[in-house]
């Protein structure tokens, strides 16, 4: 997937935004509760492995490692702990990236090359003052190219929310092209929007419109370190702004949910509203992410007790 570009900043897709929360938590319920109880055993093992396939293994935890970071990676290249399933999977059921601080990608990189899956699962790091991004723009700018020469293959920024709470779009689509620039045309760039401090919904469809409009591939819900983090009402807010922008400028930008998303069964809600609204073309790592630390232990319990049942 070629990386996205920044296009001019365009004030009038962020007029006249208006969003009924009621209207938003209904059509939330009417896309996905029916559908999940219907789901089989046979797809809900098609959905525990896509659930798999498109998580970003994360560590970001104070006390992390070359060790850990290096069992995070084996985690991520061989998800189970059954050998036989590991043979039945033929070595092609992997997650789409493992996700850590800046100062252990470089141990990532390493892990994954001596497991021959460098260039097959995605060094992603956090960026930008990660969780807060009260920091000044060039100390982050700065923690990007350190990431990035250090072998991150995506970048995940952290926005000012202060710059969503003030009404300064022009400001944060600013800074969201530096950051951009700052990744190169090869790596991929996740804005995170951190939804729990943003105010409002309408806060929430503006600073998306302003993130794809400023070159991000991804949008993403959450650090996972605020008080709420991804839910499927505010996840259905962000595809809206999605599919508007793809209107727009025939660009297809990604969504990643990240903290709350522990189960297979939260998993599903989100893969269901994702190919009802946008489509299955969407339900792939290069358009849709988890970001996640426990869902695999989920994932692996669920893909042992479905293969009993079948």
């Amino acid at each position: 997937m070629v990386a996205n570009v920044a296009i001019p900043y365009d004030a009038k897709q962020l007029s006249n935004v208006r969003v009924n929360l009621p209207s938003v938590v209904r059509s939330v319920d009417l896309l996905t509760s029916a559908l999940i109880k219907r789901v089989t055993d046979a797809e809900l093992l098609q959905y525990t492995l896509r659930a798999l396939q498109l998580t970003d293994l994360t560590t970001l935890a104070g006390d992390d490692t070359e060790s850990n970071v290096a069992r995070l990676c084996f985690r991520a290249a061989y998800p189970f702990s059954n050998l036989a399933a590991h043979a039945r999977m033929k070595g092609k059921v992997h997650t789409a990236a493992v996700c850590v601080y800046p100062s252990r990608v470089a141990d990532a990189h390493r892990a994954l090359t001596a497991l021959g899956m460098v260039d097959r699962i995605q060094i992603a790091s956090v960026a930008t003052g990660f969780p807060s991004g009260s920091y000044p723009l060039e100390t982050r700018l700065q923690e990007i190219r350190y990431a990035v020469g250090q072998g991150a293959t995506e970048i995940d920024i952290v926005i000012d929310r202060s710059l969503v709470l003030t009404g300064r779009w022009q400001e944060l689509y600013d800074e969201i092209v530096a950051m951009r620039n700052a990744c190169g045309d090869k790596v991929h760039l996740k804005a995170i929007l951190a939804i729990g401090e943003c105010g409002t919904m309408v806060n929430v469809y503006k600073a998306s419109m302003v993130a794809m409009m400023a070159g991000s591939d991804f949008i993403k819900t959450s650090t996972g370190k605020e008080a709420v983090n991804a839910t499927l009402p505010v996840g259905l807010v962000m595809i809206r702004a999605i599919q508007k922008f793809y209107r727009l400028t025939g660009k297809k930008i990604g969504l990643k949910p990240a903290g709350g998303v522990r189960t297979v069964r939260d998993a599903i809600a989100w893969m269901i509203m994702i190919r009802e609204t946008l489509g299955e073309e969407w339900l792939k790592p290069e358009l849709f992410r988890f970001g996640a630390s426990g869902l695999l232990d989920d994932v692996e319990k669920q893909f042992y007790a479905v293969s009993k049942r079948l």
